[in-house]
């Protein structure tokens, strides 16, 4: 396993676009917290602040799928680094500003949303030019899942130690700034500055016009569910656990599990097509997250968390691969960044629906949410399933040949 990541980060450039796009999406696990510390220090109230943090996760859904829309149209460089400046500017003005007056600290939140640079979707659309498709893709997609356990580990508890260090109006510039630098890494790489994406039809629709692209979001939309359930169950599950660090625990145990899951998968080569394995992954996954509703003691909910984690990053490396293979022509970057606004928005709703139904049924009803997200993403999967066949890869890779391209069939293991 070690020599087969050993071998994909010593390709060249590998590393860089890697480690920047990580720097440049802490944002992403840094705004939410650094906001409504920043604003409760200047006097706004809870509700105040977590609208203001709404705003911003909403603006970034928004946002994602125009910019990466453009980025297909106009290459990297050009809408990464503006689209990063406008992002930190709006930081800077909320630093500046505070809540008041609202109307200037509603558009300083919305401008560093909306303008976040679609770095993610950005990344996956170089991996088949970098690393050559096939294999190594997969195994790129596997430790960009696995990376993301990390990062939303890594962001909030940095947003703490910059508030002890310094200040809360240093945590919101800091995460600008944090962008902002990760972006210029990326963009001012080699494989950033010369990739461009193929041909594109003009459609309005851009990459949804893909019917598998549409069932695909649907299901990732689900997993956000699922997610942003988890998050609020455990805070739950917490509190009635003594408190403390037991949440902590419970995400820590599932983030482990999805780091251990993700390295393993994409340590080795796979049999069958990719749709095929996302399938089995969704179901590992429909299996795995409802015994959390039966809320055991702490060991063994640890337990359970782990081996819900277990598969999660697999299928979302594998689900990246199957959003490449499907999304149309010439829209790459626009459809993994629809990717991040499915997955996002579906977050937002899974918090508030587990935040409803903990208040009535406690810990064991948000795991429940969080259990019934995952069950209907892999409904989604497993009946619209005609709409996921495989797609003519030879004529796709002559359109566009950065495609990434999966043998159908492989038996061999990497060591």
């Amino acid at each position: 396993m070690a020599t087969g990541y050993a071998d994909l980060l010593r390709t060249p450039h590998v590393g860089r676009l890697l480690g920047g796009t990580l720097l440049g999406r802490l944002p992403n696990a840094m705004a939410a917290l650094a906001i409504v510390l920043f604003l409760r220090s200047q006097g706004a109230g809870y509700g105040l602040a977590g609208a203001l943090s709404a705003v911003y996760g909403c603006s970034v859904a928004v946002g994602q799928p125009l910019l990466g829309r453009a980025v297909d149209r106009r290459g990297q460089p050009r809408v990464m680094a503006g689209a990063a400046l406008l992002s930190a500017a709006g930081f800077a003005l909320l630093a500046a500003t505070g809540p008041g007056p609202l109307p200037l600290a509603t558009a300083a939140v919305a401008l560093a949303g909306v303008a976040t640079p679609p770095l993610e979707g950005g990344l996956r659309a170089l991996w088949p030019d970098v690393l050559g498709g096939g294999d190594r893709v997969q195994r790129a997609y596997a430790l960009d899942a696995a990376a993301q356990e990390v990062l939303f580990t890594l962001g909030p508890l940095l947003v703490t130690l910059i508030v002890a260090a310094a200040s809360q109006a240093a945590a919101v510039m800091v995460t600008g700034l944090l962008g902002l630098a990760g972006t210029l890494v990326v963009v001012t790489a080699a494989p950033s500055r010369r990739w461009r994406a193929a041909e594109r039809e003009a459609h309005w629709l851009g990459a949804l016009r893909s019917a598998g692209l549409a069932v695909l979001l649907g299901a990732f939309f689900f997993v956000g569910i699922a997610l942003g359930a988890l998050s609020l169950a455990a805070v739950a599950y917490g509190d009635a656990h003594g408190g403390g660090p037991v949440a902590a625990y419970v995400l820590a145990a599932n983030g482990v599990g999805a780091l251990a899951g993700g390295l393993g998968y994409g340590a080795r080569n796979w049999p069958g097509t990719p749709e095929g394995r996302l399938r089995a992954l969704g179901v590992a996954l429909a299996v795995c997250y409802p015994p959390l509703a039966l809320v055991p003691g702490v060991p063994w909910m640890l337990v359970l968390a782990a081996l819900s984690g277990l598969f999660l990053a697999p299928a979302l490396a594998c689900g990246f691969l199957v959003v490449d293979r499907h999304a149309p022509a010439g829209t790459v970057t626009e459809a993994f960044s629809w990717v991040v606004t499915s997955v996002g928005v579906g977050a937002a709703l899974g918090t508030a629906a587990a935040g409803v139904a903990a208040a009535h049924g406690g810990a064991a009803g948000g795991f429940g949410v969080a259990g019934g997200g995952m069950a209907v993403a892999t409904a989604v999967l497993l009946v619209t399933g005609r709409f996921l066949t495989a797609p003519n890869l030879e004529t796709r890779q002559e359109k566009d040949p950065n495609r990434a391209v999966e043998p159908r069939f492989s038996t061999t293991h990497q060591a």
